[in-house]
């Protein structure tokens, strides 16, 4: 099964050629922004939930129902999408999920209760499991099989970019001006970002309406379910972690808020290079290139309390945690569309689905358990649950 089926199953109206066209990257990188928008929406709120919690009269664990409720509804919601949307064009569906993102990011600056926040971060939901049901099979679509999972690399860094944004900026501009601005300047960031795809996107229509039955097919392919096994089990680890990460450095590590930002960048920067330096190891062993990734990324995680008490340690573990898991959603993701080439909306909505409900896992676990056992706890687990995630995948690896 071949990256080129990819482009052969669900043409672009114009198909790429060999080498893509000037357009053609522009729209790459209209999606990339589009990722960074989203993930830097979805992730800001981990810079200030200590804020939000005390603004808003509620527990830290339940104010990172901010994480959890995104997560809880894109995974409901990317299926429902996908068939929903039927042959509509995508870029189309893609400026309407972008327009959902400003409505959540503009609803949650100017809650007056709690209540209301969750109620933005579901619009949220819906935009993050849209978006990632229809956008990674583009990278192929809209660069070719040649430059496909170079294509797919670029959006995928829009993540480990939005992790640039998202995490200091939550965290800086939280301190600075405030949770309920920080949300106001997203929300802009979001119509400049749709104006732009608007601009450069080229009509892409879908070959054929997708069906709830296509979604059951992506179940009979046994690398399928293999790749939502490991993948969600490593997600959970990785979210249940990283949810409470500024607490985490904050009273555990003792580290300054301004020291904690620099940190946050870092992390998301050393994704970006993870994301980007991946092809090669990715096309080489998909699945091995997972579980090496998720393997050293949770023994990182179950390190961290330990070392807690060293800033120079914690900073390097904290910059190896964000390169490792830069790689781990471009191997998940490019291997789960050359796995299902006949499908790969479905295959990616069913993606999304199982990694987002791994993501409102991860961070439901960790606010049950920095509630009732603490922050070391969380990251101790975490750690084993990704290791966990590792020994799944080499076990399975005589399906690759």
């Amino acid at each position: 099964m071949s990256a080129s089926d990819l482009t052969a199953t669900h043409a672009v109206d114009t198909p790429p050629p060999d080498c893509p066209s000037v357009r053609a990257w522009l729209g790459v990188f209209s999606l990339a922004l589009g990722a960074a928008i989203i993930v830097t929406t979805e992730f800001t709120p981990v810079g200030f939930l200590p804020d939000v919690s005390r603004d808003l009269d509620v527990s830290l664990g339940t104010a990172g129902l901010m994480v959890f409720v995104p997560g809880l509804s894109a995974a409901v919601a990317a299926p429902l999408v996908i068939v929903g949307a039927g042959r509509l064009d995508r870029r189309l569906l893609i400026v309407a999920l972008g327009v959902l993102v400003l409505l959540s990011n503009a609803v949650a600056a100017v809650a007056p209760d709690f209540g209301v926040v969750v109620l933005a971060r579901v619009f949220l939901g819906v935009a993050i499991g849209g978006f990632w049901a229809v956008v990674p099979s583009l990278g192929f679509r809209l660069a070719g099989p040649q430059a496909g999972t170079r294509a797919t690399s670029i959006i995928l860094a829009g993540l480990s970019a939005g992790t640039v944004i998202g995490l200091p900026a939550g965290q800086f501009f939280g301190d600075l001006i405030g949770w309920r601005l920080t949300f106001a300047a997203s929300a802009v960031l979001a119509v400049l970002i749709v104006i732009g795809q608007l601009a450069v996107l080229p009509a892409i229509t879908a070959a054929g309406r997708m069906t709830f039955a296509h979604l059951g097919e992506v179940f009979r392919v046994p690398i399928a379910r293999t790749i939502l096994v490991a993948g969600g089990v490593a997600t959970t680890g990785q979210f249940a972690a990283s949810t409470f990460v500024t607490p985490f450095l904050l009273q555990k590590a003792h580290l300054g808020s301004g020291f904690a930002t620099l940190l946050f960048i870092g992390y998301g920067l050393a994704g970006i290079v993870g994301t980007l330096a991946g092809p090669a190891l990715v096309e080489r062993n998909r699945m091995l290139a997972f579980g090496g990734a998720a393997a050293a990324f949770g023994i990182v995680l179950a390190l961290l309390p330990a070392l807690a008490g060293a800033p120079v340690v914690v900073s390097v573990l904290i910059g190896a945690w964000g390169i490792l898991w830069g790689l781990v959603p471009l191997a998940l993701q490019t291997h789960m569309l050359t796995a299902t080439p006949d499908t790969p909306e479905a295959a990616s909505a069913i993606f999304i689905t199982v990694m987002q409900l791994a993501i409102a896992i991860g961070s439901g676990l960790g606010g049950i358990l920095v509630d009732s056992a603490g922050l070391s706890v969380v990251f101790v687990v975490s750690g084993i649950t990704a290791i966990a995630s590792a020994f799944f995948a080499f076990f399975a690896r005589h399906g690759v």
